[in-house]
């Protein structure tokens, strides 16, 4: 018996997890899929997971914040920049060290398929994935100090002290999964219609 590669979806869509096609790969399942998964392992105070669907708004708000002219093509790709996790979860760092780097060439993998299928270079320009990184290391550092449990000297060390703006001032959401779902189609329908 042949060992099973795909995830059925939702939508009724077969994604190829070793070979995932553009066309199987639905907004409706990676929105809802991210709204579920929890970052942190779950480890995070408050009366709900925070999402990968939640951290993916931050990133992008950040993104926006200090790149106000990138077009909405960038800020797609900040909002999707975790969008693999729909199928593959989110796995802590020290996590995907262990695991080694057939875990990186899957998220590749994906990345590009999702990118294709809204319109993105399957690879965006490196200037744009470390802007969309900065994004993301501030949000995490924010988490991890906000909701996680870390000091903020340990958050310092790990992602580095976020320079934008004061700490203080980054917004933590914690909703349910339905409602942030909902966020995440409407910021990507506005994205969508800005390009």
């Amino acid at each position: 018996m042949t060992e099973r590669a795909w995830q059925r979806m939702l939508s009724g869509r077969r994604l190829d997890l070793l070979d995932p096609s553009p066309l199987d790969v639905e907004i409706e399942d990676i929105a809802h899929g991210l709204a579920f998964v929890a970052r942190w392992n779950g480890q995070t105070r408050g009366d709900w997971p925070y999402s990968v669907a939640e951290h993916s708004l931050l990133v992008d708000d950040l993104f926006h914040e200090m790149n106000p002219k990138s077009p909405a093509r960038w800020r797609l790709a900040a909002l999707l920049h975790d969008a693999p996790e729909y199928v593959i979860g989110d796995m802590i760092s020290p996590v995907k060290s262990a695991v080694g780097p057939g875990y990186r060439a899957m998220d590749m993998r994906l990345t590009a398929a999702v990118h294709q299928r809204f319109g993105l270079p399957p690879v965006i320009p490196q200037t744009v994935k470390q802007r969309i990184k900065r994004a993301d290391r501030i949000s995490a550092w924010a988490e991890a100090v906000r909701i996680a449990g870390f000091t903020k000297a340990e958050a310092n060390r790990l992602f580095g002290a976020p320079r934008h703006k004061p700490a203080e001032a980054i917004r933590i959401d914690l909703r349910p999964p339905s409602v942030v779902k909902d966020a995440f189609l409407d910021r990507f329908a506005q994205h969508m219609a800005a390009m």
